[in-house]
């Protein structure tokens, strides 16, 4: 059992490694961009669609409710981001069911990636929305002695971001891969079914921290 996929190597020449986040990181950006691909490739503005369609735009829907849920009043306008973040933790939560296979969010490394997208499209989406000095006059509220204290809690808070979709998917493993050691007959099935729930739920307690993030941002609350 490996406490995180960066310590399962493929390939190695020198300083230069594969190790298992990268494989499967990669391989879930190309599974999610084929997929994506096949599913909208006969997509229909009309009256007849196909349950398939319907089933998609029921999710694209659910997930736009959300964001705007989260505070931002226009969330087709994040929808891209946000779903993207989405899909992805949620993807490589899924994905455990396959044999052999360790989610790259049990890496530190994938889930600082991840909540440094965050950290770049909050500002970028508040100037985008504010302007520069609109965005920046936000850093001196209340005060301007406010100003250090404000950029702390704007890394401080990615840091967390990452910290906990790392933490949480990485002793959800842990925990399976011991429960099932012990009794590899009895909890197999409910085990595996905890913890893709598990991964779905961070998936949308990420997503939805970052659209919160973003709405503060932007004045969207």
């Amino acid at each position: 059992m490996h406490l995180s996929p960066d310590q399962l190597i493929f390939w190695q020449v020198g300083f230069v490694k594969l190790n298992a986040t990268i494989a499967y990181t990669w391989g879930l950006m190309l599974l999610l961009v084929a997929g994506s691909a096949l599913v909208t490739r006969r997509l229909k503005y009309g009256t007849e669609r196909t349950g398939w369609q319907n089933l998609l735009e029921m999710i694209v829907t659910m997930m736009a409710q959300q964001i705007g849920e989260a505070g931002l009043r226009q969330p087709q306008r994040y929808l891209g981001f946000l779903g993207t973040l989405f899909l992805f933790v949620a993807a490589a939560a899924l994905c455990t069911v396959l044999p052999f296979y360790e989610p790259p969010t049990g890496s530190l490394s994938t889930t600082a990636a991840l909540a440094l997208c965050v950290l770049t499209a909050v500002p970028l989406y508040g100037i985008a929305d504010q302007g520069w000095r609109g965005y920046l006059k936000t850093y001196l509220e209340p005060t301007v002695i406010m100003l250090p204290f404000n950029i702390i809690s704007e890394v401080s808070r990615t840091m967390a971001l990452a910290v906990r979709l790392f933490g949480n998917m990485m002793s959800g493993a842990m925990i399976i891969a011991i429960l099932l050691a012990i009794t590899p007959f009895l909890f197999p099935v409910v085990m595996t079914l905890l913890g893709l729930l598990t991964g779905l739920v961070q998936a949308y307690i990420f997503c939805i921290l970052a659209a919160v993030y973003i709405a503060a941002a932007t004045r969207s609350t």
